[in-house]
């Protein structure tokens, strides 16, 4: 037990023994001060009452007095300018110490001399307010016995306050008292419970938007912090960058989800969204680097969020090479704090996308070049973390892949996007089915006006999407304000871009229910 105290104003670690004195000492400081203000209280009141008392004893003359007095303070200046005689008072002092019932402060010309008791400003007001009633015998009986218990009640105040048995005495009787008032069995009942609480179970589920930027500073966001805006727009800033910094990954997710951080060597590690930090527009947000154990020259640029591992669904993965590659998901259900290998890369390869599988879908892959092949997810088998896994693509002369989509519904639209802004939704449908390994079909032009294929995703109408620019503007746009049109198309504008800046991404997102 952790038994700490004020000692003398200072607090101090105390074994058994010092935390009984330190208690103990503390009581008998309690107790001494309450004997002294209570001893205030008494004198206070034993000097009201021999005010009264002398008042009784010379009830006829102080009534002449008051009645010949033109107003009460003359009335008060004759009664404290006489001296009086009680035999009840002088027969009561006499028996204790001259300051025995003195208050404390009174000037030494009031109280009882060798010429008779001369009454104080306190007592000669409380003569002049006493009422008629208290001239009876019976009330004058009461006053004197109460004069009699006050000085009495004194005499046992300055006996505690000599006598430190006294004080010891009252403290243990005290405690006896506690202990009989108290001391009853417990009426709440103490179970073992063998649930373990975790950071996790204290933490509202909530949606958050996860950004990480190009130079690796990761951070989270309400989705309240972004609101609606038509197509076009000059959007809002997402986050505070260097110069040299850009938002690179963007997507939503909720609180309790795990994150697989993928890097571009092919390893994995596992991060829960409520440990990823939380901050504003303005924020740049923490590196990541300082949340998970990456090695020199390793970089996070593929971020999944799972709910939870089973054995129907596997972790699909694409490379910037065109290879892809198919594991289950239960492979990834242990977390290692140094991470795992999630695929094995060619040199110059790296990891450009992952999505989460069931087998009974077509997977889709977009390429800078404006192609993309559609084909059987099943055309790939299941493959160990180790694997280097088969060509999902072939690719022209320095063209690259850059998305990798799960066709789960086939009334769902893609929606593909340029680095110059520009962008389109295209049915599935258009997408044919073709054997893996092949270049694929036209997705959207790649003409100067729109440059390279940036991005692409899945969508319905009733999404909006999140377009994020290398300078770290994000704007919010409702799918269903994006023109429909064919593959062979070169779109519309989806966003307005200063000059210099770059497209360089964009994520679907449910709109929430009642929002504006």
């Amino acid at each position: 037990m952790n038994m700490v105290a004020l000692v003398d104003g200072q607090p101090r670690l105390l074994n058994l023994k010092q935390m009984l004195d330190a208690f103990l000492r503390h009581r008998r400081e309690v107790v001494t001060r309450r004997t002294v203000f209570e001893l205030k209280k008494a004198r206070d009141r034993g000097h009201i009452l021999e005010g009264l008392a002398v008042a009784l004893s010379n009830v006829d003359e102080i009534i002449q007095i008051i009645k010949s007095s033109e107003t009460p303070p003359i009335a008060k200046e004759k009664l404290m300018g006489k001296a009086w005689r009680s035999a009840l008072v002088e027969e009561m002092l006499a028996r204790v110490e001259p300051d025995f019932s003195r208050p404390a402060g009174l000037a030494p010309q009031y109280g009882l001399h060798k010429d008779g008791y001369h009454l104080s400003d306190v007592q000669a007001q409380r003569i002049l307010e006493m009422q008629l009633q208290r001239l009876t015998n019976l009330e004058q009986d009461k006053i004197v016995g109460e004069y009699r218990e006050v000085m009495e009640r004194i005499a046992d105040l300055l006996d505690i306050l000599a006598n430190s048995a006294r004080v010891t005495q009252i403290i243990r009787e005290e405690l006896t008292q506690v202990m009989e008032q108290f001391g009853d069995k417990r009426r709440s009942q103490i179970v073992t419970d063998t649930q373990d609480l975790s950071m996790e179970d204290l933490i509202a589920p909530e949606d958050m938007v996860v950004t990480l930027s190009h130079s690796g500073y990761i951070k989270t966001q309400p989705m309240a912090d972004y609101r609606a805006q038509k197509r076009g727009g000059r959007g809002k800033q997402a986050a505070g960058t260097k110069e040299d910094d850009f938002i690179e990954k963007l997507f939503v997710a909720n609180t309790h989800d795990y994150i697989l951080c993928f890097s571009n060597r092919g390893r994995m590690y596992w991060l829960k969204v409520y440990n990823v930090p939380q901050g504003g527009r303005a924020s740049r947000g923490k590196p990541i680097v300082n949340l998970l154990p990456l090695v020199e020259g390793e970089k996070i640029n593929t971020l999944l969020p799972v709910k939870t591992f089973d054995d129907e669904h596997y972790v699909f993965m694409a490379t910037s090479n065109g290879i892809v590659k198919k594991t289950p998901l239960t492979e990834f259900s242990r977390p290692r704090t140094a991470g795992i290998i999630a695929v094995g890369l060619d040199d110059g390869d790296f990891l450009i996308g992952a999505a989460i599988t069931d087998g009974k879908h077509d997977v889709m892959l977009f390429s800078d070049g404006g192609k993309a092949v559609r084909f059987d997810e099943n055309d790939v088998r299941p493959m160990g973390r180790n694997a280097r896994g088969v060509i999902g693509m072939r690719l022209g002369e320095g063209k690259k892949v850059i998305s990798l989509l799960v066709a789960e519904n086939e009334t769902d639209s893609v929606l593909t996007a340029t680095e110059n802004g520009y962008g389109k939704r295209t049915l599935i449908t258009e997408y044919t089915r073709h054997a893996r390994g092949t270049q694929g079909m036209i997705a959207i032009q790649t003409t100067a006006r729109n440059g390279k294929v940036v991005a692409a995703t899945l969508v319905t109408e009733e999404d909006e999407i999140m377009l994020i620019t290398d300078g770290g503007v994000l704007i919010r746009t409702r799918v269903k304000e994006i023109r429909e049109m064919g593959r062979a198309t070169q779109g519309v504008t989806l966003i307005n871009l200063d000059e210099g800046q770059k497209l360089i991404g964009i994520e679907s997102i449910q709109e929430s229910e009642g929002e504006d």
